[in-house]
């Protein structure tokens, strides 16, 4: 396992097994248990709905409708709500304690397939097999080198004419908290999340500029629109929505 992959495993492990449903949608209000299962799994609907509803509005929605992907699925939110639009969807996760509570959630009548996936590359997918791959607010709390690797696959795994969406913090906000996550060293921040703030364990984080995703991304594939939301006191995000052209068929 990659340097840095196995602390992000742990810490996962740890929030799948204290708090599986606040760590997938951090509230304050919903911490110990707080979160309803049908309104947790309603807030992934709402997201996937209005995603898929940009997707089209750009022209960039997969005609085709048979397999998507979501990594980084933990506790199954918006596996749930891709499988109404989807044949199958498979949810990749590093939490083994995720992956539970995903199932134990699951709603999609088995077109749902949850996949541990403990390697930093998605090597046991094949090449063309999404027709869409959506991954939101996750690839922050990883280091960047293995977030760069894995967004490097994603356009690797996708279909030509098939579609990303990729959610990530472009940049901290212009705030003390997001200045607090900019320059102070993140062995201070693990303390801070677990003692101050009572974090079952630390959520990494770091941002994604725009123009990084877009040099990470494989020839054929481009970024049409990059909407933001809502960014809290902390971050500014981003969700990116990208199309793979069918002439890059041709070049792989």
């Amino acid at each position: 396992m990659a340097v840095g992959l196995e602390e992000v495993r742990r810490d996962w492990t740890r929030l799948g097994e204290a708090e599986p449903l606040w760590a997938v949608c951090v509230d304050p209000a919903k911490r110990d248990g707080g979160w309803d299962d049908d309104e947790f799994l309603a807030s992934g609907r709402n997201e996937v709905d209005a995603a898929l509803n940009r997707l089209d509005d750009l022209g960039i929605l997969p005609p085709r409708r048979a397999h998507a992907l979501d990594f980084g699925c933990g506790a199954g939110r918006l596996s749930n709500a891709l499988a109404a639009h989807f044949d199958t969807v498979t949810g990749v996760d590093i939490s083994a304690p995720m992956l539970a509570e995903a199932r134990r959630l699951d709603r999609s009548e088995g077109r749902v397939e949850y996949w541990i996936n403990a390697e930093p590359n998605l090597a046991a997918l094949d090449d063309d097999t999404f027709d869409l791959v959506y991954c939101d607010l996750v690839l922050q709390h990883l280091p960047p080198f293995l977030a760069a690797a894995y967004t490097r696959e994603f356009t690797r795994v996708v279909r030509p004419g098939g579609a990303l969406v990729i959610g990530a913090p472009a940049r901290e906000a212009p705030t003390f908290k997001g200045m607090v996550f900019r320059y102070a060293p993140w062995p201070l921040i693990r303390v801070a999340q677990r003692v101050l703030l009572r974090y079952p364990a630390p959520m990494r984080m770091h941002t994604l500029p725009p123009e990084r995703l877009a040099s990470l991304l494989h020839p054929g594939a481009r970024i049409v629109a990059s909407d933001a939301y809502s960014s809290g006191d902390h971050w500014e995000h981003l969700r990116h929505f990208a199309t793979v052209d069918t002439l890059v068929e041709e070049e792989r």
